[in-house]
């Protein structure tokens, strides 16, 4: 590892950071933002997309073209919707870079199909590479101390393999998130233990720059918080009873009725806007 832990350029490209101007960010509700709520607008979140877009337009400086950002998306969406209908729109946005985060909740799902996930996700890059466009892919979390979920870590773990293949053979950047030691702290996570708290959504955003090639303006952003005061098993077993009740059983409740989170909720940031840095 180099003396500067925080610049780090895609192995496969031996060449400078590119000053984006064109960014569209597609996926679910990780890159939606939630919980990463937006101060200035009720019921909206500003997440890791949001926030990498901000660091681009400061990158892409006053002397250029103004930067413009979309965001197409949104909570509770497949892996079909996101690699298909999102990707359509952001091609005809016409962007210089595009990341495509998908398939956490299609990893939920116990008889996912990973290598068929993994196709469909390669088929989308394509199709961004070849419209001249780089490409931005993010590897699941690892999933081994969450109640419930780590159940889904082997599916986690081979679509997180099928990634970096994936990136590796279309020269797409990866946000490492499998290896982000920060994130295995609850206390970056909301309480329904699967969105981002604001600090969490911070991080990835500052994960994300230092992908594609930049230094990451606080050089912290992978270190772990302090360490947590220890709770008792039965404060432990109390907290993960209320979850069970709060969050759990609502999102079963969904998928029995075939419904999603996101059935009534569009992108909030449906066309590439300037965004000033």
């Amino acid at each position: 590892m180099s003396s500067d832990a925080f610049t780090h350029t895609t192995p496969s490209r031996d060449r400078e950071p590119a000053a984006f101007m064109r960014y569209v960010a597609v996926g679910d509700s990780f890159t939606e933002g939630m919980a990463d709520a937006d101060p200035g607008r009720a019921n909206a979140f500003v997440g890791w997309a949001d926030r990498l877009a901000a660091h681009l337009a400061r990158m892409a400086g006053d002397e250029r073209p103004i930067f413009g950002y979309a965001n197409l998306a949104v909570r509770g969406r497949l892996l079909a919707d996101i690699a298909g209908p999102q990707v359509d729109n952001a091609l005809a946005l016409a962007p210089d870079l595009v990341s495509i985060v998908g398939g956490g909740n299609d990893i939920l799902r116990p008889k996912a199909d990973i290598d068929a996930l993994a196709a469909r996700l390669e088929d989308s890059v394509a199709r961004l590479r070849a419209s001249g466009a780089d490409v931005l892919l993010a590897t699941p979390t690892d999933p081994r101390e969450a109640p419930l979920l780590r159940a889904s870590r082997g599916r986690a773990a081979t679509y997180t393999a099928h990634i970096w293949s994936i990136a590796r053979r279309h020269e797409a950047y990866v946000i490492d998130l499998w290896g982000m030691a920060a994130l295995r702290d609850w206390r970056m996570w909301a309480p329904d233990r699967i969105h981002l708290t604001s600090e969490g959504h911070r991080r990835v955003a500052l994960n994300a720059l230092t992908a594609l090639g930049f230094t990451a303006p606080d050089a912290g952003w992978a270190l772990p918080l302090p360490a947590a005061d220890p709770i008792s098993r039965a404060e432990a077993a109390r907290a993960n009873a209320h979850w069970a009740r709060q969050y759990v059983g609502p999102w079963v409740q969904r998928r029995l009725r075939g419904q999603s989170s996101g059935d009534t909720i569009s992108a909030k940031r449906p066309t590439i806007t300037p965004l000033e840095g």
